[in-house]
């Protein structure tokens, strides 16, 4: 006789640290395999768009930091570029270059807690976490060096960047920049070929290319799917365009191939960062604006790579103090609507590894 059973449904979590709350997956299960999935957001409450439409421009800075609170520089680096963009605000090249900098070891500070948060994920213990922390923490020395901050960094300004950076400054990131490449290596040994690795992440939660490019993915998770699409190289800003640097794509579009993208992503911030250091000339870092800058009524777009994908930022001026509308593209969101086609038919225990290996940020996931 065959034995008759019914779908169970359960709300998943907490497991991925943004499945605390803020974030839950609806999941549909028959026995262990996974039927569909659910994706609910939405917990966090922030009203970030409606509130930047209350405040200055300068205002919103702050606003972009706690968005992708693992990558504030980077939010701060893609709005800066919508407000410049609306106002045809110059930069000087010292602040460009300084924006590429902050912009890479951020990527890379990013990365790393990206990586150590999945290897966690697929079963291992906190080494590798903490080997990565120790990386991260190094650069988040230098962002308070600079900025003040370790976390919210509110760093960067409409015209360039709120200071110069001190003296002790570069020494220490070239410095840090030539030890990164062993540091990474050394991941490369301990997690590359590690048996239980491979097992937990090759062909699982495949993302295929078609699929990828439909659903509007961006960055490593668009990348793991063998697309070759990177902003920096695609609509390059600030300088990017002077900087020799490769793109890193995958080939089947799963967990593993999504953490070795990101793996080989920090090898070309390095090389990046090299170039940067070397050729930043000096000047000024600042271009002087009215305290209350108001742009011309008009519309602008622009997008940078996050260390998620593509940020963009839709700001519309009405002549005012404060945009008329202020709306984001995150990637943490549209690289989610995916998630379902990557976790069905796969057990369970995957659930845990596929989430992981998007590297979501939920304080740019709220709507």
């Amino acid at each position: 006789m065959a034995l008759k059973t019914e779908p169970l449904i359960v709300n998943f979590g907490p497991q991925h640290p943004s499945t605390h709350g803020v974030f839950r997956m609806r999941m549909t299960l028959d026995g262990e395999q996974v039927v569909d999935v659910e994706p609910v957001m939405g917990y966090l409450h922030r009203g970030v768009e409606k509130l930047a439409e209350e405040r200055t421009y300068t205002q919103n800075i702050p606003f972009t930091d706690r968005m992708d609170y693992l990558a504030s520089m980077t939010g701060n680096l893609a709005y800066v570029l919508a407000a410049e963009k609306l106002g045809g605000i110059p930069v000087p090249e010292r602040a460009q270059y300084i924006r590429v900098i902050m912009a890479e070891f951020q990527r890379i500070a990013s990365h790393c807690m990206a990586l150590g948060t999945f290897i966690n994920d697929c079963g291992a213990w906190h080494s590798p976490l903490m080997y990565m922390f120790r990386e991260r923490e190094r650069i988040i020395d230098l962002f308070e060096m600079a900025s003040g901050h370790r976390l919210t960094y509110n760093y960067m300004r409409i015209g360039g960047v709120r200071l110069d950076l001190p003296p002790e400054f570069l020494p220490r990131a070239k410095a840090l920049v030539a030890e990164l490449p062993s540091r990474i290596k050394d991941y490369e040994q301990l997690l590359v070929e590690n048996e239980i690795f491979l097992v937990r992440t090759k062909g699982v939660g495949i993302l295929p290319r078609n699929l990828a490019i439909n659903a509007s993915a961006s960055g490593p998770v668009l990348r793991g799917s063998g697309v070759k699409w990177d902003i920096r190289k695609a609509d390059p800003y600030c300088v990017y365009d002077r900087f020799d640097f490769d793109i890193p794509v995958g080939i089947q579009g799963d967990c593993y191939d999504r953490f070795w993208v990101r793996l080989q992503e920090m090898k070309q911030s390095v090389r990046i960062l090299e170039q940067a250091l070397a050729q930043i000339p000096e000047g000024t870092v600042r271009v002087s604006l009215p305290q209350w800058y108001r742009p011309p009524k008009g519309e602008a777009y622009a997008h940078v790579e996050s260390p998620r994908g593509e940020l963009g930022f839709y700001l519309v001026s009405d002549n005012s103090i404060s945009p008329y509308r202020f709306k984001v593209r995150p990637p943490s969101l549209i690289n989610l609507t995916a998630l379902a086609q990557m976790m069905r038919g796969y057990k369970v225990a995957d659930s845990v590894v596929i989430l992981g290996s998007i590297d979501i940020v939920l304080g740019e996931v709220d709507r």
